[in-house]
């Protein structure tokens, strides 16, 4: 828990860092922390949104995390709601990233223009879609990113052209069969930075569970041809201590964090709330009435 005295001391080292971060990109260098972070062998996690709260995002954003999932596949949210949401929390030290719902030309361009840093490519089945979609993301000479409006550079600097190709991190999800058999080309694919296992669509898709052989199967293939390809391997959050070999993770909604802290919270003042008559919330202690 943060105590009261330490508060200054982190609101100074947020404001410094975003200071940090502006500069960098002023001086051409690689200013997503994600990314840097990742090169050098560290894990990463990201807070999901899914939400057009403003308020919500940057409690996020200022949690802990190390990047926000802003989740535009199975949201109603718009460019514009994105947009103001990264603008709002523009000094916090989580970066933006943006799962888009389709890796077409005018979708990864909006998602880089409003500003996110890191592009998330979902149902990926081929290495097409992912030549396409670093094709989209990047400046010429490696793609065919258009300059235009956005707030990219005011939130990374006079140098952002110059400095994009460098700093963009493209994930491809991998969720389905036909997926994990083309693993090793999507891997494989210039620009491509790392691949997600999305694993509960991937339990969808095949009808297994995980801890089934047929499901640890697909999922070891994904692992071992994203390894192989040198590229970094992701997940889920609850993959973090169960899992070998994972550097980038989900962590579960905004929703699903809220439920889970008002549990907790109710749990905390009355142990009893959540157990039948009888059961004994600690042993030694008096039993539920």
């Amino acid at each position: 828990m943060k105590t009261p005295e330490l508060l200054p001391a982190l609101i100074l080292t947020s404001s410094l860092f975003s200071a940090l971060s502006f500069a960098a990109a002023q001086d051409g260098q690689v200013y997503n922390t994600v990314k840097s972070k990742l090169i050098t062998g560290q894990q990463v996690v990201g807070g999901t949104v899914e939400t057009a709260d403003p308020d919500i995002y940057c409690a996020m954003a200022n949690a802990g995390f190390d990047f926000i999932w802003i989740e535009m596949q199975h949201s109603p949210l718009s460019f514009s709601e994105a947009a103001k949401m990264i603008w709002a929390c523009r000094d916090a030290p989580a970066i933006p990233f943006i799962r888009v719902p389709d890796a077409n030309e005018g979708t990864i361009q909006k998602a880089a223009d409003i500003g996110a840093l890191g592009i998330i490519v979902p149902m990926v089945d081929g290495a097409e879609k992912m030549a396409d979609a670093v094709r989209y993301a990047k400046y010429p000479p490696q793609g065919r990113r258009s300059q235009g409006g956005g707030q990219y550079g005011r939130l990374w600097g006079r140098n952002y052209r110059q400095t994009w190709n460098d700093n963009v991190i493209i994930i491809a999800m991998i969720e389905t069969l036909e997926g994990t058999a083309e693993a090793s080309s999507i891997a494989a694919v210039e620009g491509v930075d790392g691949v997600f296992v999305a694993s509960g669509d991937l339990g969808s898709f095949s009808g297994k569970r995980q801890g089934e052989p047929e499901y640890e199967l697909l999922v070891s293939r994904i692992k071992e041809e994203t390894e192989n390809a040198g590229k970094f391997l992701g997940g889920p959050s609850a993959w973090m201590s169960e899992r070998n070999g994972y550097q980038f993770f989900q962590a579960p909604s905004t929703s699903s964090l809220i439920r889970i802290g008002a549990r907790l919270t109710l749990e905390e003042a009355d142990p009893c709330r959540f157990l039948p008559a009888g059961a004994t919330p600690v042993d030694g202690e008096n039993a539920c009435p």
